[in-house]
């Protein structure tokens, strides 16, 4: 019996750029006279190079050969063009999000910019080609035309008219007087005439003087053979009132005395391919969201502005929506978004009377310029206006949302001409702005400090600074008095800023807090000492120091400290009591209400605590019996009075005797920090004092000299 046969399976179904590619198919295939075989096959393998394009970001190149492809398979007229952006504008990312190795929205949406710019002027770049190989082909055919003998000329005036019948771009023969003698179809119908309605008429009368007419300098360079050709284009209006860019070619046509002839006009309608390119312009230069002039068009319009000779003084408005982010967050993106739009509209509205820019340089921030305003007071003005406009509230999606804005105010006089230095003047007086509250307006003081200009650098690059790998970690032995031996080692973050050189954390920890970057800064550098310190116990299995780290405020009243932690011990296989937290005074005494249970479970979990620079802030021991700390650890400012072995002031040698012996009673250990001289550790060790840390000892460093030191006191003897 023979066994039963399953049809044959039919053609896969195509996945999504093959259907995508289908869609052109449609879209393109009636713009072409000539058929092409296999079409959606042919456009396919387009779709998927273009894809393959958008990913390994070789846009430009690709799209430059996808378009030649399409004129070189006839699809060149401007409906093919237009119909080509189209699909790609409308669907292309649609089919692209589902394919492997796709990269994230924005990424994806700046690249699909790309390639339907580099469609269009590919497009255009083909069609030069095509149309200067015709024009090319024409001459050669008028040349011959002229100069072969009469027993060829019919033959060769033949192969002439029929390239000059059957071309795809408009051509036309002019004397030297300018008049037409004889146009084809092509031209004909581009300038909405039939052949026959503009033979003999002059070339100014039907295409204008535009500087291609027979009192043009260029036309009077071709008569005396000072060139042989100009290109240029021209604007016209149709008959039936329609607008027509044409690409025009003139060349001159001399006899065998070369003595001028004739001349050939080549003309190209490019009325869609401007358009097109009129489009992307614009398109790359407002806001998609609220359709305002965005940051490139804002900064080449105050370049071009601040140039002019007869530049009088600008104003700028800097201002940043304050708690945007909340909007976000609670009420969604969707919110957000008619939020901006409605703050746009508001902002036009504000500043509608007088000669000023309203932009969006992106998220939350909007810039307002004022052309030639008379003293600051008059940018000082319309900020204010600005800033009362936006305390109304917002009627969005039914709800009422209330939102104001900080403002920081410039003028080129008192900051110079320099479009850079503008914007950044600009940039900080906002920062200052937002620095004294809600709703602020702020004017540019030349005085600002650097402390201010370093702080808004470093604010405004701090969230890159992790992705760049800009932060790295030195180390600091922590010392025994007793026996010299190694007990524990801090990590010290530092931040290799590219044009600030190395950051301290005193310059940047404050930034970051204020910014809000702190949790993502600790976790890096928790993280980062953590790895170091299990490297450290991998090569010396008989290690037992500890690896000591600092805590932020603002990091300690994070939730979710603790998870971060456990998760970060676990990532770097190194146990809990191998890790010390340091935390200040002002982070935990002083405050009830502080994170005691979070600093609990740390300590339950075997984590060590210590109290960081204590002497510095509450100075209050009372606080320690309810804190689970295992060490303070004394600022190098309490040690300062210590000298070469004794105390300067015999009151200040009483109190560190007593705050050492206190700390011994509560059962904490004891560390100072900022030893420099010898006489300072030998009086420290007198004093019961357990361990120190400063230059003494080592200086901060990187790891490889604390591993050095590590290998050498595990080293058998």
């Amino acid at each position: 019996m023979t066994a039963y046969a399953p049809p044959p399976a039919g053609p896969p179904e195509p996945d999504g750029l093959g259907r995508f590619a289908r869609r052109w198919a449609e879209a393109i295939g009636p713009t072409s006279d000539s058929p092409v075989p296999d079409l959606p096959e042919f456009l396919e393998r387009l779709t998927r190079d273009l894809a393959a394009a958008l990913r390994d970001d070789t846009v430009e190149a690709r799209a430059d050969e996808a378009a030649a492809a399409l004129v070189g398979a006839d699809f060149h007229s401007p409906a093919a063009v237009r119909r080509t952006i189209e699909v790609f504008s409308d669907g292309f990312l649609d089919e692209l999000r589902g394919e492997p190795g796709a990269e994230d929205e924005i990424k994806l949406r700046a690249r699909l910019g790309q390639l339907l710019g580099g469609l269009s002027a590919g497009f255009a770049h083909a069609l030069r080609v095509r149309t200067r190989t015709e024009q090319e082909a024409v001459q050669r055919a008028a040349l011959r035309a002229v100069r072969l003998a009469d027993r060829d000329r019919r033959v060769v005036e033949a192969r002439f008219r029929a390239v000059f019948a059957d071309a795809a771009v408009g051509i036309a023969m002019v004397d030297l007087t300018g008049r037409l003698i004889e146009v084809n179809t092509a031209f004909a119908r581009m300038l909405g005439f039939v052949p026959e309605e503009i033979r003999g008429r002059t070339v100014g009368e039907i295409i204008g003087d535009s500087g291609h007419g027979p009192t043009s300098s260029r036309y009077l360079d071709l008569l005396s053979g000072g060139r042989d050709h100009f290109r240029t284009e021209t604007t016209r209006v149709r008959p039936d009132g329609s607008r027509l860019v044409l690409d025009l070619s003139m060349s001159m046509v001399r006899d065998d005395d070369g003595a001028p002839g004739f001349l050939i006009g080549v003309t190209v309608d490019i009325t869609e391919r401007r358009r097109l390119q009129d489009q992307l312009w614009h398109e790359s230069r407002h806001d998609a969201l609220t359709g305002l002039p965005n940051r490139t068009l804002f900064a080449e319009r105050l370049a071009e502005r601040l140039a002019e000779p007869a530049c009088g003084r600008l104003g700028l408005s800097f201002l940043d929506l304050d708690g945007f982010k909340d909007v976000n967050d609670s009420l969604g993106h969707a919110v957000g978004d008619h939020l901006l739009v409605a703050v746009a509209r508001r902002l036009e509205e504000a500043v509608a009377h007088g000669d000023r820019l309203v932009a969006r340089l992106g998220g939350d921030e909007f810039v307002v310029l004022d052309d030639d305003c008379v003293g600051e007071a008059a940018v000082v003005g319309p900020a204010e206006a600005i800033l009362a406009a936006l305390r109304e509230p917002f009627h969005v999606g039914g709800r009422e949302l209330t939102i104001s804005a900080s403002i920081g105010v410039v003028d080129s006089r008192a900051v110079g001409a320099d479009p850079q230095a503008l914007m950044r003047a600009a940039d900080i007086t906002l920062y200052r702005a937002k620095a004294e509250g809600k709703s602020r307006l702020a004017r540019y003081d030349p005085r600002d400090s650097a402390r201010q200009i370093t702080q808004h650098t470093l604010a405004t690059a701090l969230p890159a600074a992790l992705t760049r790998q800009e932060f790295f970690c030195d180390y600091q032995p922590i010392v025994g008095l007793e026996d010299g031996r190694l007990r524990g080692v801090e990590a010290l973050i530092r931040w290799r800023h590219p044009q600030l050189g190395i950051v301290g954390p005193n310059q940047f920890i404050p930034v970051a807090e204020e910014t809000g970057h702190i949790a993502a800064v600790g976790r890096w550098v928790l993280a980062a000492a953590c790895r170091q310190a299990g490297a450290w116990a991998a090569a010396n299995p008989t290690l037992t120091c500890y690896i000591s780290v600092n805590v932020a405020v603002g990091q300690l009243r994070r939730p979710g400290l603790v998870d971060d932690v456990m998760q970060v011990l676990t990532e770097g296989g190194l146990p809990p009591e191998r890790l010390q937290l340091e935390l200040t005074e002002s982070a935990v005494l002083g405050d009830d209400r502080g994170p005691v249970g979070e600093l609990r479970r740390l300590a339950d979990a075997g984590v060590r605590l210590a109290i960081d620079d204590f002497g510095t802030g509450y100075a209050n021991l009372a606080y320690l019996t309810r804190l689970p700390v295992r060490q303070v650890k004394l600022a190098g400012e309490f040690l300062k009075p210590l000298r070469t072995g004794t105390s300067v002031d015999p009151k200040h040698d009483r109190l560190l005797t007593a705050v050492i012996a206190l700390a011994h009673d509560l059962g904490l250990s004891v560390t100072a920090e900022g030893v420099e001289h010898q006489g300072q550790a030998d009086r420290l060790r007198t004093l019961g004092c357990d361990a120190a840390q400063g230059w003494l000892f080592g200086q901060p460093g990187p790891a490889e000299e604390v591993g050095r030191l590590i290998a050498r006191q595990n080293r058998p003897s």
